[in-house]
């Protein structure tokens, strides 16, 4: 993780992080960008019933 991201890479899969490397989203992304995905979710899912536990 540590050299993707001295080289400005990011680890994830074909379609995403995945589940799997979703802990380590915080490291490749900043808090603006984590708020943004947060507010996003927030406006399509206020109750947070639409797959529960995942992100966008």
């Amino acid at each position: 993780m540590d050299r993707a991201r001295s080289a400005f890479c990011t680890v994830s899969a074909m379609y995403g992080i995945g589940s799997s490397k979703a802990h380590l989203l915080h490291l490749q992304r900043n808090d603006m960008f984590m708020a943004l995905c947060r507010g996003i979710r927030q406006a399509f899912d206020p109750r947070g019933i639409m797959n529960p536990g995942k992100w966008l």
